[in-house]
Formats: structure tokens, sequence, C-alpha cells
């Protein structure tokens, strides 16, 4: 009988034991990094709200870009890569040791708490992936599985600090080689992250809180939805260049302590002459208000300028949120000359640069789904498709690669910026 035998090989019988395997490391690392997410959010949150209370420590901002170079220097990670180097770790096996983990969540708070304008996501991804490959170098796991749990670890952090934990599972899966999925790490990533969110929760910890006011969908209304989400792939692919532009000039200034006190010096002056301290920080506030109320006409370069200079420079965080507020504040001011509620074209904007950034269409329309739900997904999964189709083979993590042509079915193993 071999229908019988072939139900019965050795393959098949062990795939309950990986199932089980996983789905109590998925749980386990999820429980654990869900309270590590939650210390973290609460740390970077109460930092920004004392700045906020206490503007004069924007003063410190170099102090505290000098204080950021000079730890790094101490713990070895003078030259580290950043959210590239969680990319490393999934698809090279790259090590990344706990001591990273410390290293972002400090200079992140710091750099929070002084006014430099960057987000949490990228610092989260870096601490979930550092508490991931730890945990699988301890547990002896052979190389793929050492993989899968820097996946898992990503998921589990992401989740824990944005709320978002479908988004967050599929995000770790999608970011590294854009055009597959590591199918493989499913189960963890998605126990993690889910478990993360829940835990992270019990803290207060939730989403950004927006209402959408979704209209009746006509081809009219994906036409203006459209050119929303063209105009915001070229937002992306400005913001990356930057980005990158800033950075590499900033690298002229070999000594690190010099180079970020320079750059936060340039942010102290550039918040003087903006007159308030809307671009320093996270931006959450403004995001959100970007739903009900269109901002100044030109606050998403500000914002882009003020990102740019903190993280070139050397400052810590990520980009994601300040990717929020540069999407959410555009199109809160497009949206209504085209005739549409300044919620609809934040939402829309929102999303399409988070795509055209990083190159993950699907993670980017879950994640329109869970802070918005799904009444717009027509919207949402639209203009996710034509920021990827138009956002070229840029991106924010230069070790990312796309492995298929966005214009044709064609393998193409390209890397960001190559």
């Amino acid at each position: 009988m071999p229908e019988l035998k072939n139900i019965l090989n050795k393959e098949r019988l062990k795939e309950p034991e990986f199932f089980l395997k996983w789905l109590c490391i998925g749980v386990i690392m999820g429980g654990i990094i869900g309270l590590v997410g939650a210390f973290f959010h609460f740390c970077s949150a109460e930092a920004e709200a004392f700045r906020e209370d206490n503007t004069w420590l924007i003063y410190l901002l170099p102090v505290a870009g000098a204080a950021i170079a000079y730890f790094y220097d101490a713990m070895k990670y003078s030259h580290d890569k950043g959210t590239n180097l969680v990319l490393l770790a999934v698809r090279d096996n790259k090590i990344m040791g706990i001591h990273h983990a410390l290293c972002i969540f400090v200079a992140t708070v710091l750099t929070h708490l002084c006014g430099g304008s960057s987000g949490r996501e990228g610092a989260s991804l870096q601490i979930g992936a550092a508490l991931g490959s730890f945990s699988g170098r301890k547990l002896k796991f052979g190389e793929d599985d050492k993989r899968i749990m820097t996946m898992c670890g990503m998921s589990a952090m992401f989740a824990a600090v944005f709320g978002t934990p479908v988004t967050a599972a599929i995000f770790a899966m999608e970011v590294v080689s854009v055009g597959i999925f590591y199918y493989s790490a499913i189960i963890p990533c998605v126990t993690s992250a889910l478990t993360a969110s829940y835990i992270s929760s019990l803290f207060g910890n939730t989403h950004l809180q927006v209402s959408v006011n979704v209209p009746k969908a006509d081809l009219i209304l994906y036409l203006k939805i459209a050119l929303i989400g063209a105009i915001c792939a070229g937002i992306s692919v400005l913001f990356c260049y930057v980005i990158g532009k800033t950075h590499k000039l900033f690298k002229k200034i070999k000594n690190h302590a010099l180079r970020a006190a320079a750059g936060g010096a340039i942010v102290v002056l550039l918040t003087l002459i903006v007159g308030d301290y809307t671009y320093n920080g996270t931006g959450g506030d403004m995001i959100v208000s970007a739903f009900t109320k269109s901002p100044f006409f030109a606050a998403f370069l500000i914002k882009m300028v003020f990102t740019a200079i903190t993280l070139g420079s050397g400052f810590k965080g990520g980009e994601i949120f300040p990717v929020f507020f540069i999407g959410s504040s555009f199109g809160s001011v497009f949206a209504p000359l085209l005739g549409l509620d300044c919620s609809v074209g934040a939402a829309v904007g929102m999303t399409a640069i988070f795509c055209g950034v990083t190159n993950c269409p699907i993670a980017s329309m879950l994640l329109s789904i869970e802070l918005f739900g799904g009444e717009g997904i027509g919207m949402y999964a639209l203009v996710c498709a034509v920021s990827y189709m138009l956002s070229g083979y840029g991106g924010l993590y230069s070790e990312q690669k796309i492995l298929y042509s966005k214009k044709r079915m064609k393998f193409i193993n390209k890397k960001i910026g190559n």
C-alpha cells in the first residue's frame, strides 16, 4: 500500500513535533520579548513626554549625540550597521550579540529624551532580532533554526512596540528578501507576535488610535488614490535618497562623537528656526492630528530633513515613525485638493510611503487594515501596488534584496542601492 507508506513516512511523522516545538518557542519568546517591548515603549514614551515638559533638554542634543558615540565605541559597536545587520542575521546568519540590544535600547531612549527626530520601530527590530539570535545560539540550534529565531524575535518586538501583530509577523518574513516569504518561520513569527502584542497591551501599549472617513468606492476615487500613490512613490524615493546622502556627508567627519554632536547642533538650530518642537521626537501627535486637520503644507519635507540629520549623524531609533509622519502629513494636505477627506489622505499616504521605503506591499496592506480597519481595503491595496511599482529598486535598507523584478516575471536578485 504505497499511499499508506507515503502518509506514514518519517518526515510526515515529524511534522507534529516541529509544529509543537515552534508553537511553544513562539509563545515563550513572545512572552519574554513582550515584556521587553513594553518596557522599551514605556521608557521611550516617558523620555519623550519628559522632554516635552522640559523643552530645555533639546539643547543637550549635541551632548547626547557624543555620549551615544562614546557608548557605542566602548561597546565595540562603532561600525554598527543598524537594521541592515538584522537582514544579514536572517539571510546570512550573521551574529547579533545581546550587547547590541542594550546599545540600541539606551541610544534610542537618549535620542528621544533630547529631541532627536527618529522612531521606535527600527530599534525594536534590532532589539528583537538580537534577543532571538542570542536565544538561538544559547539553545544550540542549527543554522536554519537560528535564522528562524531571529525572525521570531523581530516579529515579537515589532508587535509589542507597535501593536500590529499580523503586520509584524509578515514584515519579518517579507522584508529580508523581497519576492519570497520565509514560510518556515510562519508559526513562530505569528505566535510570538500575537503573544508579545497581548503582553504589551496589558501595560497599556496599543497602536495608533485614528479613524478614517472612507468614501464610497468608484472609479473616480480609485483614480485619485492611484495619483496619491504615484506621488508618494516619488516621496519615498526622495526620502531614501536624502537619508543616504546625509549619512554619506556626515561620514566625512571621522570622529564619531564630533559627528553626532554636529548633527545634534544642526537639529537644535533648525528647531529654533522653525519655532516649535513639532518635528522633534517621533511626531506621534502630528500623525494623529493629520487625520482630523491638515498640517502646514511643507511639514513632510521639514520632518524629512530633521530625520535625515538625526539618523545620518549617528543618533538611533528608526525611520518608520518619521515615515508615518511624512506620509500622513503629505496625504492630509494633498487629499483635500482632490476633494477627499484629510483622513483618507493621511491613511493612504502613510500606507504608500511605508510600502515605498520598505518594499513590502503585503505587510503594508496588512498594516493599513490593522490600523484603519478593513472598510477601505480597496484603497490601501491600490496605493500599495502603485507605490511599490513606481518606487524603483531603492529603499531604506541597503542589505535588502529584491529577488524578482517589479516590472516583469524575471529573477534579478538585486541588492538595494546597487
